[in-house]
């Protein structure tokens, strides 16, 4: 790939013979029209063949801080269902508080804490709803059915009311998910009394949100399909009739308990949808029972000792396909043994950028025991899987693109010896002049935004609108998103 590799012939000097006999018998079909958008590699929709030691590498979140403990009367040990949304400065993170076992209206509640970096959290008190006989609270949202699991959402609908900004579901169980909405996000009200979408278990947490590319409201939510949990979903034009549900296809791998589905638009990509499921494992117990004995946890009402789970990514761009192309956990327990058992690990709905190169996602551990909690995790913007080869070196090729741009900008990262290079095929599978492997100025470096520059330079506006094929040759290297810009 590149000059330093030395004078024997290398993996990525082979595979140039290779791409240049076999690229060209695949660009008669349809190409994919990208135009300005980012793509993410969370999936294959770009890819055509990943060759010499380049593969697709799941990335993980960091732990940091945790944030919020769930100690107040009305929280407590089985809190659950977090969304957080960023509205202007703030941040808003609504989550169900159940002190006891039992879900019912008089012990449900939801409750808003709010933040402005999404680490320091705090509890407004709002004197909405009397709670343990006090209105000094948080809680927005009291005897109500939709308390078992509402999760909110602000409508970016451009025909959205002004007093329907806020919009929600929530409901369990017959009769069926209820539609809320709000003003403010503190004062709810139902849209009507019955039920929106009634075919479906719903006994977790079921999200809505505005697709600005559907063009349509859209829900996940809980269905039972042959004992094992599965996701369903509905589209909405008004946010009160719904289609019939459409269950959701995963591919060919194993039919797993997926409890909650977390699936929202990713900001800086919104054709593209990111989900974060936690997967639950029943029956599978991780923790002996003379280590449970010393956890402190409550077994009266809800055994939580013989389950475990974690968290998986899943992605989608619409439809009927919500694809796992990783099996493997996006978020383990880890070494806390409060999270080896059930009902722990569940992240909460949103994804927020709190730095310039850093996304926070947050996530509900400890749960049942009196030290549950909220924990914040992050990772790298886009980064949630790379294109991905080591020191031998490895290559990507794409299917054919039609983009509208004069910039080819990608976010990326190599080691100190190690580099990529991008090349552009025409038609004929054959590298375009002036676009070639060796005519691409290496890259190197760690940046969440690189415009990419051949010799003569980086304008690629000569080729938008036509048929092209990229070409990564990456050699210790990940590529985690790609866009031309305008």
């Amino acid at each position: 790939m590149m000059n330093h590799m030395g004078s024997r012939a290398s993996p990525v000097a082979i595979l140039t013979i290779l791409w240049t006999s076999l690229a060209g018998t695949a660009l008669g079909g349809d190409a994919v029209r990208i135009d300005d958008r980012r793509e993410l590699l969370v999936d294959d929709h770009l890819i055509d063949r990943l060759e010499g030691g380049a593969r697709l590498e799941l990335h993980h979140p960091r732990p940091r801080e945790k944030v919020l403990t769930l100690d107040r009367p009305w929280e407590g040990l089985y809190s659950g269902y977090f969304t957080v949304l960023r509205d202007g400065p703030k941040l808003r993170m609504y989550y169900r508080g159940l002190p006891v076992a039992r879900h019912s209206l008089d012990t449900e509640v939801t409750c808003v804490a709010e933040s402005e970096d999404g680490v320091r959290w705090t509890r407004p008190r709002l004197g909405l709803h009397e709670v343990g006989g006090t209105r000094e609270n948080n809680v927005v949202l009291a005897r109500h059915r939709a308390c078992h699991n509402l999760a909110p959402f602000i409508d970016t609908n451009p025909d959205a009311r002004p007093d329907e900004r806020y919009k929600a579901v929530g409901g369990t169980g017959a009769p069926g998910l209820v539609a809320l909405v709000s003003a403010d996000g503190l004062r709810w009200r139902d849209v009507r009394e019955e039920p929106v979408i009634t075919k479906g278990a719903f006994d977790s947490q079921n999200v809505a949100f505005w697709s600005a590319t559907e063009k349509r409201y859209v829900c996940y939510f809980r269905v039972f399909r042959r004992g094992v949990r599965w996701i369903a979903r509905s589209v909405s034009d008004d946010f009160v009739h719904w289609t019939e549900p459409v269950d959701m296809q995963f591919g060919d791998g194993p039919a797993q308990h997926l409890y909650t589905n977390q699936t929202l638009v990713y900001p800086r990509a919104p054709h593209i949808y990111l989900g974060f499921p936690t997967r639950f494992m029943p029956g599978r117990r991780a923790l002996s029972r003379k280590l449970v004995a010393t956890l402190g946890t409550s077994t009266k009402t809800w055994d939580f000792r013989n389950d475990c789970a974690d968290i998986m990514l899943t992605s989608s761009r619409g439809g009927d396909v919500l694809g796992r192309h990783f099996l493997e956990a996006f978020v383990r327990p880890g070494t806390d043994p409060r999270n080896w058992t059930s009902r722990a690990n569940y992240a909460a709905h949103g994804l927020i950028q709190t730095a310039a190169d850093e996304l926070s996602l947050w996530i509900n551990q400890n749960v049942g025991y009196p030290t549950t909690h909220i924990r914040r995790y992050t990772i790298r913007i886009d980064g949630f899987v790379s294109a991905y080869a080591g020191w031998s070196g490895g290559e990507l090729l794409t299917k054919p693109l039609v983009f509208a741009g004069k910039q080819l900008t990608i976010n990326y990262a190599t080691s100190a010896a190690g580099g990529l290079r991008v090349e552009v095929l025409g038609g004929d599978g054959k590298p375009l002049t002036g676009y070639g492997l060796h005519d691409c100025v290496e890259i190197i470096g760690d940046e969440i935004e690189r415009t990419v520059v051949w010799k003569n330079g980086s304008d690629v506006s000569a080729l938008a609108g036509k048929p092209v094929r990229l070409r990564f040759a990456l050699r210790d290297a990940n590529l985690y998103s790609l866009r031309f810009a305008r």
